[in-house]
């Protein structure tokens, strides 16, 4: 398979393309990202959706461009799908044959529910686990609604209403007043069956929107994927964004790019949200250009192998070399003091992921090495990790068995379980980093409050003033070099 794929979105409003690395069969990451607001549905819908000279130029100057980054990043793959404004436009065929003769650029206009499919194909393979959402991602032609239930893609369909559609149907030629008929029998479309409690949100009007609520409430994340609100809570704040004055969209941050079709996006997605009757909104970095390049990299299964996650695979690849016995150590430590933690299944899982990526930030530099892993998988863990899993993972490689600092806690309280559990892990996962330098084997066995750690056969040289220095819980007792009176 190629290593370095480009994969374009010809969107109404904007041209996206993106550049995916391979790192091992299913491991991959985000290499590149270029944008450029060309407008290729501009005058269009006021025009019989006949697309226009001018912005057919533009489209055909920015593929120009785009094609001439993928060469130069090297990639070996170049997928372009044009969506809403190509697939309406009476002269689609024209601008394709137009690109395939003077730039050697296949373009794949896809239809509504092929267009629905791939971004929820690529929000179930990389958001954190959920079982039932439709997710809807607002474009500039046209908004796709795809329903998963039981984790598993079954139904999907696109509407003919989008931000660059009703701003110069309505916004511009100051005909509001008419919206709701037009809205009415659009939102009429969606089948009762797509209502939901969960909203997976995609496309930029409601990542903006996402983004406007993580600043209001000071989130200390700065990831929208998966990043999570409750909607009732927040419908204030959005209803607020669809009323301010264009002037006034700077204070709710809003950037300046999107100021011109924020408040349709806003209205379609309340319009939308109603009729759902949604109650979690759950945004998604991803959309139809991550979903066209699963596409590729999972065939024929289309899914990721089981208990695998691509991020973590990613960094493993990328950073981290030679066999490291950390994971291994703080598994078994988990499992012989669980009748003293008492932690559930969640947080093991959080424990190991952690153990497997304790270690990266060595490879960046010696000093202040647990600080760059902290902030390297806080920025890096991009997919299948919720944001509460991946600041549980950074926080305690970032305590590295030293006393829980509660200036590092604080900052990210609402995210991080109790205290008692953070102790626990800290613990563990410190012990099991320590007794990774050692190469010899390691047995442990838990009686009477007392962690034994021994070899069979000889004494283990461990250092036991690192040990000594660990924070435990005051419940637990190290026997180092003993074994247990059973």
């Amino acid at each position: 398979m190629a290593k370095k794929t480009a994969v374009v979105d010809l969107g109404s409003n904007s041209i996206r393309m993106v550049v995916f690395e391979k790192t091992s069969r299913y491991g991959f990451f985000t290499t590149y990202e270029y944008k450029r607001k060309v407008r290729l549905g501009e005058n269009a819908y006021n025009n019989g959706k006949v697309l226009q000279e001018e912005p057919m130029q533009r489209a055909e100057d920015t593929l120009a461009f785009f094609k001439q980054r993928a060469i130069k990043h090297q990639c070996k793959k170049i997928f372009i799908v044009g969506t809403s404004a190509l697939r309406d436009a009476p002269n689609s065929k024209y601008f394709v044959k137009r690109i395939k003769d003077k730039l050697g650029l296949n373009i794949k206009v896809i239809d509504g529910k092929n267009e629905s499919f791939l971004g929820g194909f690529a929000a179930l393979n990389l958001l954190s686990s959920f079982k039932n959402a439709t997710t809807l991602d607002i474009g500039g032609g046209s908004s796709e609604l795809c329903l998963i239930q039981n984790g598993k893609i079954v139904d999907f369909i696109s509407l003919d209403v989008g931000t660059v559609r009703l701003k110069e149907l309505f916004y511009d030629t100051k005909k509001q007043d008419s919206l709701d008929d037009f809205l009415k029998p659009i939102l009429e479309q969606i089948p009762a069956n797509f209502a939901n409690d969960n909203l997976i949100a995609i496309g930029g009007s409601l990542r903006a929107i996402s983004n406007s609520i993580m600043q209001k409430n000071s989130y200390p994340l700065k990831n929208l994927h998966d990043f999570r609100y409750d909607f009732k809570a927040e419908y204030n704040h959005v209803n607020k964004i669809l009323n301010a004055d264009f002037d006034d969209l700077i204070n709710y941050g809003i950037k300046k790019e999107r100021f011109d079709t924020i408040k349709e996006g806003t209205l379609i997605f309340l319009k939308i949200a109603d009729k759902l009757k949604i109650k979690q909104v759950i945004t998604s970095g991803v959309g139809i250009r991550e979903g066209v390049y699963l596409q590729d990299l999972l065939r024929p299964a289309n899914k990721f192998p089981a208990n695998f996650n691509t991020s973590l695979k990613c960094l493993q690849d990328r950073f981290l070399h030679g066999d490291k016995k950390t994971p291994h150590f703080a598994l078994q430590i988990f499992n012989a003091l669980n009748p003293l933690h008492k932690l559930q299944t969640h947080f093991r899982t959080s424990l190991i992921n952690a153990a497997k990526l304790c270690h990266i930030g060595e490879y960046l530099d010696f000093y202040f090495a647990n600080e760059h892993s902290f902030y390297f998988i806080l920025n890096s863990l991009n997919y299948g990790f919720s944001h509460q899993e991946k600041a549980l993972i950074a926080s305690i490689i970032r305590f590295n068995g030293k006393k829980l600092n509660p200036y590092y806690i604080n900052n990210f309280k609402e995210l991080l379980p109790k205290l008692p559990v953070l102790m626990w892990l800290n613990f563990i996962l410190a012990l099991a980093k320590i007794l990774s330098l050692n190469e010899e084997k390691i047995n442990f066995a838990f009686s009477n409050n007392t962690l034994y750690i021994y070899n069979d056969e000889k004494m283990l040289n461990l250092p036991l003033d690192e040990i000594k220095k660990i924070a435990k819980p005051e419940v637990i007792i190290l026997a180092i070099n003993q074994k247990p009176n059973i």
